[in-house]
C-alpha cells in the first residue's frame, strides 16, 4: 500500500514537472498491475509453495481458508514487475498478447491448451464482445440468474418426472409390438 501510494507520487512528480496533470487513479491502475504478485516467503499451512510468486489474490484466498481452519498463514512479500512483465503476466492471453511478444503467448498459449474465458475488458473489447462493465455487467449478470433459474427448473422438472417401473416399460414396449 505504502510502495503503490509512492509509486503513484514519484510518477505524477515527473508529469507536474512537464505541465501534465493526470488524475491518479489512471496511475493507480498501473501500479496495481504492477504490484498484482508476491513472493511466499513461508507457506505456513497452505498450498502455497515457499518461494513461488503467485498472485495476490490467491494468496488471500489460501490464507482465508486456513484461518477458518485456524492453521498458520502463509507469509508473502510483495513483487514489483515491470510494465512489460505485468502485461504479460496476466491470466487472459488475449490481453497479454495484445500488449507485446504476440507470437509467443500466442503459440504458448496453443501449445498448452489454454482457454481465455474473457472475464475483463480488453479482451471483451478484442474480440467484439460486450464489456463485463456498466450495461454490460448488468446484462451479463441478468442473463446469468436467468441460466440458474433454467437449470433449476430443468432439474425440478427432470426429478418430478419418474421413470415407469421396470414391468410396465415392459409391457408397454410388448403392446408396441
Amino acid at each position: 500500500e505504502a510502495l503503490a501510494e509512492y509509486l503513484v507520487n514519484e510518477v505524477q512528480e515527473v508529469y507536474r514537472l512537464q505541465g501534465v496533470p493526470i488524475n491518479d487513479k489512471h496511475i493507480e491502475v498501473i501500479v496495481r498491475q504492477m504490484l498484482q504478485k508476491v513472493e511466499v516467503l513461508d507457506s505456513g499451512e497452505t498450498t502455497l509453495i515457499r518461494g513461488d510468486t503467485v498472485e495476490v489474490a490467491e494468496a488471500v484466498l489460501e490464507n482465508q481458508k486456513v484461518e477458518a481452519r485456524k492453521g498458520r498463514l502463509a507469509t508473502t512479500q510483495p513483487v514489483l514487475l515491470g510494465i512489460t512483465k505485468a502485461s504479460l503476466q496476466t491470466r487472459s492471453f488475449i490481453s497479454a498478447a495484445s500488449f507485446q511478444e504476440t507470437t509467443r503467448v500466442l503459440t504458448d498459449a496453443s501449445v498448452n491448451g489454454k482457454r481465455d474465458t474473457l472475464e475483463g475488458l480488453k479482451e471483451n473489447v478484442i474480440v467484439g464482445r460486450l464489456i463485463p462493465a456498466g450495461t454490460g455487467a448488468y446484462l451479463r449478470a441478468l442473463q446469468k440468474i436467468a441460466n440458474d433459474r433454467d437449470a433449476v427448473l430443468t432439474s425440478a422438472r427432470e426429478d418430478a418426472i419418474e421413470p415407469l417401473p421396470a414391468d410396465l416399460a415392459l409391457e408397454l414396449e410388448s403392446s408396441e409390438s
